[in-house]
């Protein structure tokens, strides 16, 4: 997997103060999308072990108290992505106790495969749908499209 953007402080992508990952690969390529750059697999910067450790050690730093884990993109269930992002949330859900996952998908909750599905049943919250431009609305809180579905699931 690789990815294009870490932000071990965030305000802005889910509740709180959290860590946020932007994946690389998107099979969607909703029009209008505003992370272009992330679509294509071989694009941005390996996903490294040294990384998946660094993630885990700001979630547990005490200095600066975070909620949780973002996950973003590209696509975080692209199949190529979902081994090491299955591996990461193991990882937070066993090392990080008390901390949140959130994921955003191009992926309706019910077109998702078994591999992707394990994924969802180790995270908190799964937005998902793809962009729609004439469905935009920047009111909305977590989502850029109306269609968009937040789903709360622990």
């Amino acid at each position: 997997m690789n990815y294009h953007q870490y932000y071990p402080v965030d305000i802005v992508n889910g509740p709180g103060t959290r860590c946020t990952l932007f994946v690389a690969g998107c099979v969607h390529e909703c029009p209008g999308c505003y992370n272009k750059s992330t679509w294509r697999l071989n694009s941005g910067v390996p996903f490294t072990p040294e990384m998946e450790e660094r993630i885990i050690q700001d979630l547990n730093d005490v200095r600066v108290k975070r909620q949780g884990l973002s996950l973003s993109g590209g696509d975080p269930l692209h199949p190529q992505n979902v081994p090491d992002i299955l591996r990461l949330a193991r990882r937070v859900r066993s090392e990080c106790p008390g901390k949140d996952i959130w994921v955003w998908t191009g992926y309706k909750l019910e077109e998702l495969t078994a591999p992707q599905l394990e994924v969802v049943g180790l995270i908190n919250v799964l937005v998902d749908g793809k962009f729609v431009q004439d469905l935009k609305d920047p009111a909305l809180i977590w989502r850029g499209s109306s269609n968009q579905v937040i789903h709360y699931l622990r």
